[in-house]
């Protein structure tokens, strides 16, 4: 039988309030900016940019404070504020050629065209903690130099100069992109709407399926060509100057896998490729997805489907944090009515089980 809930609004408000209360802290503890947010915890908001679908430092900083650091629940602020804005138009595909690089390294030559910049990364430390820094430790500054105008050509432009890496697969021009924004996700999907979801996808998750890869489930034998990170221009074509016009300059993670090879009766074998992209700096985060990406693209190479990481509709439909969450999460709601059906339908079967297995007793006590 249904019992009505009462009090559950003064309930639910004083549960908010207390939750304003615990993250606030302890009172005497100056409260943390989003400034401070934004510069000292930089690779959380640009997670939370990347996952949320929406550049904007502050706004990342905001969710991240508001939802105590649980970084899933900030990207699901991020993401329904978005929601709320009214989109005016698309920008005019970046070109991570000309990136203002801040980090760029290959694991595939040691010397390549432009240099490997190192840049900020905890690739070369020792990963042990640092009791200087809870002492309001303050570092040296770091070395300088004026910066070079340098071309920097992505190692997979120079392979295929070669023909040693397949041609970076092309969208056909007439057929619009995909927006998993605003259109319910379908299957088959095309590269579009897959490097949208996986943009957009939980790191963690995206960070296991590339790891199966990895490890033979999906015949997937990578090389990191690229990971480069730094500022690139976002234009927009205004209809009514006829040109694009810069908008400003957004800060991007872009990684190129160079895989195993393929090759048939008529092609030679080459390399083939993983592409990854993502807000700010997102190493993990575009490494994985390029793994990913590669091991999606198994039928259009004609590879047996054999693993989770190139099973589109597996990937696609669970790889999401926001809507995981939410099926999960609600569990955590009333399911009185529902669980009472099924307890009121157990205790008849088992009374039933029961008779059943008292009939033959009854039976053999009978003759």
């Amino acid at each position: 039988m249904y019992v009505a809930v009462k009090g559950g609004e003064r309930a639910i408000e004083n549960a908010h309030r207390l939750l304003a209360h615990e993250r606030r802290g302890d009172r005497n503890v100056p409260e943390v900016t989003l400034a401070q947010i934004s510069g000292q915890l930089s690779l959380a908001v640009d997670r939370v940019m990347a996952e949320g679908s929406l550049y904007d430092r502050e706004l990342a900083s905001l969710a991240i404070k508001q939802a105590r650091g649980d970084m899933i629940e900030a990207i699901f602020l991020v993401r329904a504020f978005r929601a709320t804005l009214p989109r005016f138009g698309a920008t005019e595909p970046v070109d991570t050629g000309t990136m203002a690089v801040r980090r760029r390294i290959s694991s595939t030559f040691k010397d390549i065209p432009g240099g490997q910049i190192l840049g900020p990364t905890f690739d070369y430390t020792h990963r042990l903690l640092d009791p200087q820094l809870a002492e309001g430790f303050v570092p040296g500054l770091p070395a300088t130099s004026e910066a070079s105008v340098i071309a920097a050509p992505r190692v997979t432009d120079i392979l295929g100069r070669d023909g040693l890496i397949e041609p970076s697969p092309q969208a056909d021009a007439d057929t619009p992109v995909g927006d998993l924004t605003r259109e319910p996700l379908s299957f088959p999907a095309d590269r579009d709407l897959r490097l949208q979801n996986l943009a957009r996808a939980d790191e963690g998750f995206l960070l296991s399926l590339g790891y199966s890869s990895q490890r033979g489930y999906g015949r997937n034998h990578p090389f990191a060509g690229e990971i480069r990170f730094g500022e690139v221009e976002v234009e927009f074509f205004a209809e009514d100057v006829g040109f694009a016009v810069p908008l400003g300059a957004v800060a991007l993670t872009e990684c190129q896998m160079v895989n195993q090879f393929k090759g048939s009766a008529t092609e030679a074998p080459c390399f083939t490729r993983g592409y990854g992209l993502a807000f700010g700096q997102s190493e993990r985060k575009t490494m994985s997805m390029a793994l990913v990406d590669r091991a999606l693209r198994a039928r259009e190479l004609g590879e047996e489907v054999i693993a989770s990481a190139q099973d589109e509709e597996f990937v696609m439909s669970h790889s999401d944090n926001v809507q995981a969450t939410g099926f999960v999460e609600h569990l955590k709601l009333p399911h009185y009515v529902d669980f009472q059906s099924e307890l009121g339908l157990l205790r008849k079967l088992r009374k039933e089980f029961e008779a059943s297995d008292a009939l033959p007793d009854m039976q053999e006590a009978a003759e």
